[in-house]
């Protein structure tokens, strides 16, 4: 036995259209009629299970989950959260792992974009 990946995020909203919008036009996450989408794979992307302390600041201790989608070209995710009036939560870090940067969706949830 052994697990393959993972099958799907899922949380409750309180607004599936509206969040859905939001995601679409931040991200360019486009939403199905059953309020998901599917992400294929690509060969160098990778899918990290992490776990946190309960008193780790690497994101609000409230949030008991965080969404980190790998990225290509972080600089024009920068632009496009610009242009579109998206703060960032903090200021983008460059380490041995990548380069990360945080936003958050109307809710409140920390996402973190990561590119290799």
């Amino acid at each position: 036995m052994k697990v393959k990946g993972f099958g799907g995020v899922f949380w409750r909203t309180k607004d599936v259209v509206a969040l859905g919008k939001w995601y679409k036009e931040t991200l360019g996450l486009s939403m199905e009629e059953w309020n998901g989408m599917i992400f294929k794979p690509e060969v160098d992307n990778e899918t990290i299970f992490s776990l946190f302390k309960e008193d780790n600041d690497y994101f609000p201790k409230e949030q008991s989950v965080m969404l980190n989608f790998q990225v290509e070209n972080i600089e024009a995710w920068l632009e496009h959260f610009e242009k579109i009036g998206i703060p960032l939560l903090k200021q983008p870090e460059k380490s041995e792992f990548g380069t990360f940067v945080w936003i958050a969706d109307p809710e409140g949830r920390w996402i973190e974009l990561w590119e290799k």
